[in-house]
């Protein structure tokens, strides 16, 4: 009943593909005492094809707000890099402030790092290592070992999203409430070269950087999906080799305040630093 409903306020396009797999989902664990006992009746193929529409909900949605964290982890030591603002999917445009972290001393002389993301490229300011202040920093994403997945600190939302179309072995986790937004809890693996040529051509050039660049093609997911299909929160474990050193990476993007106004105005030339920029 819930499927049918949904799909006739939908209709046929692919908004009504990603409710109704949700829909499916959520009739069949109906009754259930728990994820663990629901897990072995879901529909496996609903509950991927739910999770591969996300980023055509969140077109839909318009606009959101964004945080970020990404946690970095390497011969013992961890960092994690925070990042707040927001994102326009209408328009492939975003916004974040990007806060560091501090120092062994506890101490952060760092100011906060201010990014655009824009379709194949990522502006930064404040990007510091001889980078004068009033200049920004222009990093052409589709020429990154990662396509930013990683590099900027923060990964792209709608390129986050997006990943999402190479999901595969894709299992129901549960029902659950996120920022008091009932979500659906969803795990699996994302294969990135199929990310890559199922993904908008908007983030398709930095995704098939990130297939080549990283040592494994397969990324571990877990996913929050609210009524509406709309991603709320996504975490991806990225793992690549830096000289020589394994660095585990896990990368969570949560988005709320859908339909906020969002504006974005990329620096003109001028105003792009023109030198070399030190690692």
């Amino acid at each position: 009943m819930v499927v049918q409903q949904r799909q006739r306020r939908r209709g046929s396009g692919s908004g009504a593909v990603a409710l109704l797999a949700v829909g499916v989902v959520a009739a069949t664990v109906s009754g259930c005492s728990g994820p663990a006992d629901a897990s072995p009746g879901v529909d496996a193929a609903a509950a991927a094809a739910a999770v591969r529409e996300a980023p055509d909900a969140l077109a839909r949605a318009g606009t959101s707000k964004a945080r970020t964290s990404m946690e970095m982890a390497t011969g013992g030591t961890r960092v994690t890099i925070r990042g707040e603002g927001a994102y326009d999917f209408a328009r492939w445009q975003g916004r974040l402030k990007v806060v560091l972290p501090k120092d062994a001393a506890g101490t952060s002389g760092h100011r906060p790092i201010t990014e655009l993301l824009a379709p194949g490229a990522l502006y930064m300011k404040n990007r510091g290592a001889g980078v004068p202040a009033d200049k920004w920093v222009r990093v052409d994403t589709t020429a990154l070992a990662d396509g930013n997945l990683v590099t900027g600190g923060a990964t792209d939302p709608a390129a986050a999203a997006e990943l999402l179309r190479g999901a595969r072995r894709v299992s129901y986790v549960g029902e659950e409430e996120l920022a008091g937004v009932p979500v659906t809890h969803f795990r699996g693996v994302t294969d990135l070269a199929r990310a890559a040529r199922e993904a908008s051509p908007q983030v398709r050039g930095a995704l098939a950087a990130a297939a080549k660049g990283f040592a494994q093609d397969a990324v571990p997911f877990d996913v929050y999906l609210d009524r509406e299909g709309r991603l709320r929160k996504v975490r991806h474990q990225f793992s690549f080799t830096n000289q020589g050193r394994t660095v585990a990476v896990a990368s969570t993007t949560l988005l709320y305040g859908f339909g906020v106004p969002v504006a974005v105005q990329l620096p003109p030339h001028r105003d792009i630093y023109a030198g070399k920029v030190r690692a």
